[in-house]
């Protein structure tokens, strides 16, 4: 799965009332700073920084529930503990003054019925090709040999078409109530 570069943070959101506090604390924009260069264990942080470590831990905390900071590597102590490597996540703050639900979001809503709608009107086409041609081959042979001339028999309107054509109006109209009851 691929990461995401961004961290997308709307005004309402209690998210953005955490990285404000996150960003406000000096510990941690201090941390921040320090990573910026390289990456540290909380006991490296704790001694180049003169911060407690128990502060060093609380604010790190902070930082990768945030999303600022992630851990990727670690090694074990000779006490046997695993000791976490920190970095910077290196990913742009975008804040947004209304709700991040968006257009994607509404589309990846729909892309299921969407789909759902797409098969069925395969199905039902391949069906139909299927049921026209297995059932007129007989009859249209026959009457070829009787007549000796070549059969046209008019094809009606497939209702393949207008099974897709409704069911994009339905997803259309699904769409705009959407919209409108979002804006209330």
């Amino acid at each position: 799965m691929a990461k995401e570069s961004f961290v997308l943070v709307s005004l309402k959101e209690e998210k953005a009332r955490s990285l404000a506090k996150v960003l406000h604390n000096e510990s941690c924009r201090k941390i921040l700073e320090y990573l910026t260069s390289r990456e540290a264990t909380e006991t490296e942080l704790a001694k180049k920084l003169e911060i407690p470590i128990s502060t060093v831990h609380y604010n790190l905390k902070q930082l990768a529930e945030s999303g600022l900071v992630t851990v990727e590597e670690f090694h074990y102590s000779a006490k046997g503990k695993e000791v976490n490597h920190y970095k910077l996540a290196n990913k742009y703050i975008i804040i947004t003054p209304k709700s991040t639900f968006g257009i994607k979001e509404r589309l990846r809503s729909v892309l299921p019925v969407a789909l759902l709608v797409g098969a069925s009107a395969f199905v039902i086409g391949a069906v139909r090709t299927f049921t026209l041609k297995a059932g007129t081959f007989g009859a249209a042979k026959a009457e070829a040999v009787a007549t000796a001339g070549p059969v046209v028999q008019p094809q009606p309107a497939s209702p393949v078409w207008w099974f897709l054509a409704g069911a994009l109006v339905t997803i259309i109209i699904f769409l705009v109530l959407d919209w409108i009851k979002s804006r209330k």
